[in-house]
């Protein structure tokens, strides 16, 4: 199997490229996008030398599957899933936010909480909670939507005063995100899993709101396996997670967290192969379905057929 690192189609009626730290996007005829979900994995807002066979088609089928799940709450991008590893979908005008939601106090949220603030992007948390505990209802823990550089926290009322959302229409990406976490919590619980914190990314055509990107996947959330949750904390004890923080875990034991100087450790063929075989895990596990490994040789050739002959039908 040939890991997908970079791409470099030309699509019918392919109007501009961007390069994500893990997607290709192709703008096609100035109003559809299709989206490649390479190979390349990120950490430490860096991607990493060495692409994850299999990790694009994870992301994108896992993806696929919770947009299909969530459209009756809020109309999402998706046109077309025309291969394992691509999405073609409507050109949304992106919020400059992203609309990050939280069950359990955990991650970034934990950290500022055990640094002594009470405040996370202007939402009061309660004394006396400690790391992984459910809070008391979900709470919205908004970020900047950076184009350079890292999201930065922000709050609903520095939103609204600096006119980055109008108030009419983060309102309901409130109602949305609520909703969409609501949705994604039951369908974790039917699969023996907590989800703990997700994010969600929202754009407008016209005067419609669109759920963009991808959710609920282990790249965009983080999740508990529910099965020894109540024990483990009341042990005091870590959560067994269902996330891509193994990957981070083991650049931190080779001391790599992207900080300047720091050399990211090698990744042996042995590495690359274990992380491909978590993320199968994980896509098992969060969707309830067999992985089914789609392996051609000729990945490149494959996707570039599949989508050439999904514009075609789709500009005719």
């Amino acid at each position: 199997m040939t890991a997908i690192k970079e791409t470099n189609f030309s699509f019918p009626k392919q109007t501009n490229f961007y390069k994500g730290k893990v997607r290709d996007v192709y703008t096609i005829d100035n109003q559809f996008m299709a989206m490649v979900v390479t190979d390349r994995i990120s950490a430490f807002d860096v991607v990493l030398p060495e692409a994850i066979p299999f990790k694009g088609q994870v992301l994108n089928q896992i993806g696929a599957k919770f947009l299909a799940a969530t459209k009756d709450i809020v109309a999402n991008w998706v046109i077309d899933v025309p291969d394992e590893m691509v999405t073609i979908g409507r050109i949304c005008e992106p919020f400059k936010v992203e609309m990050v939601v939280r069950g359990y106090l955990a991650g970034h949220a934990w950290r500022e909480y055990s640094a002594g603030r009470r405040s996370v992007c202007g939402v009061e948390l309660p004394e006396g909670l400690k790391e992984n505990d459910q809070l008391p209802q979900p709470i919205i823990t908004p970020t900047t939507k950076a184009s350079v550089g890292h999201d930065e926290d922000i709050s609903r009322a520095d939103i609204l005063a600096k006119g980055i959302v109008s108030l009419a229409d983060y309102t309901l990406l409130e109602q949305y995100t609520y909703a969409l976490y609501q949705r994604g919590t039951e369908m974790a619980a039917e699969r023996g899993l907590i989800l703990v914190d997700t994010k969600y990314e929202f754009g407008k055509v016209g005067d419609e709101i669109y759920l963009i990107d991808e959710i609920h996947t282990p790249d965009s959330s983080r999740y508990f396996y529910a099965e020894g949750y109540a024990e483990r904390q009341s042990a005091n004890e870590p959560q067994k997670q269902l996330s891509k923080e193994f990957v981070r875990k083991w650049l931190i034991e080779n001391d790599f967290q992207g900080k300047d100087g720091q050399v990211i450790p090698e990744m042996t063929p042995e590495i690359v192969d274990s992380i491909s075989e978590r993320y199968i895990e994980l896509y098992e596990q969060i969707t309830g379905d067999a992985f089914m490994k789609n392996e051609t040789r000729d990945v490149l050739t494959r996707i570039e057929q599949n989508v050439g002959t999904a514009l075609v039908q789709l500009l005719a």
